[in-house]
């Protein structure tokens, strides 16, 4: 089902919210860390190659996921998640398949939920493919806008949003499979026009609805499931959650 795609993890940040001097993704859940639960996740899928783009303290990130099949690229500086797909673009940029982009906190994402993503943007030649949740307060997460037919016009910051647009409760975790020649061409285009100077890979999602793609979501029932862990209590939590069977 995922033989061809490439996953690639993005595993750079700091997680200053976590106010520890350990990078977020190396921060323990069951004893292992965050983004070997993910990796794991990923192989089991099936994927056929697994890369990780890492940043602060990029050494001991590897060094967490030896003995794991997987590839490293480095981003440094970090300049947002556009700019950290780009880092991999030699490995990527002749690829003819599936790019999946996961993160390195989402500890919880399940590789059924994998393979039900791309079976989806398969079956529908989708250019992309995302998931998305509903949850009652969605705060500052990015907001799903879909049209009449079902399928995503936009993804709109919460800073940036309407009021209307405000009040939808579909968020975007940020979880995505990308026809990659498509994504390729697309992070070409991506311009840092923000405050933070940075290159963001929702921006491609403009990208593609510009040009008459399609772009669809896939709900996740359960919110905890495709949501980044971003503070010591939401590690706890998920630690609990987990203990309890899930």
């Amino acid at each position: 089902m995922t033989r061809d795609c490439i996953c690639l993890i993005l595993a750079a940040g700091q997680g200053t919210r976590m106010k520890s001097g350990l990078a977020k993704v190396l921060h323990p859940l069951c004893g292992k860390p965050l983004v070997e639960h993910v990796a794991r996740s990923a192989q089991t899928a099936g994927v056929a190659r697994t890369v990780v783009i890492v940043g602060h303290q990029a050494e001991q990130v590897k060094e967490s996921l030896k003995g794991l099949e997987v590839e490293f690229v480095l981003q440094s500086p970090q300049k947002g998640t556009g700019h950290a797909v780009m880092q991999a673009l030699p490995i990527i940029e002749k690829f003819a398949g599936e790019l999946l982009v996961l993160y390195g906190d989402v500890p919880l994402i399940k590789p059924a939920t994998i393979v039900s993503l791309l079976k989806k943007h398969r079956e529908e030649r989708n250019a992309c493919t995302m998931l998305s949740t509903i949850i009652d307060q969605p705060g500052g997460y990015g907001r799903i806008i879909r049209d009449q037919d079902g399928s995503v016009s936009k993804i709109v910051e919460a800073k940036d949003a309407t009021p209307a647009e405000l009040s939808v409760k579909e968020i975007n975790p940020a979880i995505y499979s990308f026809e990659n020649q498509k994504l390729v061409e697309a992070l070409s285009q991506l311009k840092p026009n923000n405050k933070q100077g940075e290159y963001y890979l929702t921006d491609v999602i403009g990208i593609f609805r510009a040009k008459g793609m399609k772009i669809a979501a896939q709900i996740v029932a359960d919110s905890r499931e495709v949501l980044g862990i971003n503070t010591p209590e939401e590690l706890a939590e998920c630690e609990e959650y987990i203990s309890k069977g899930r």
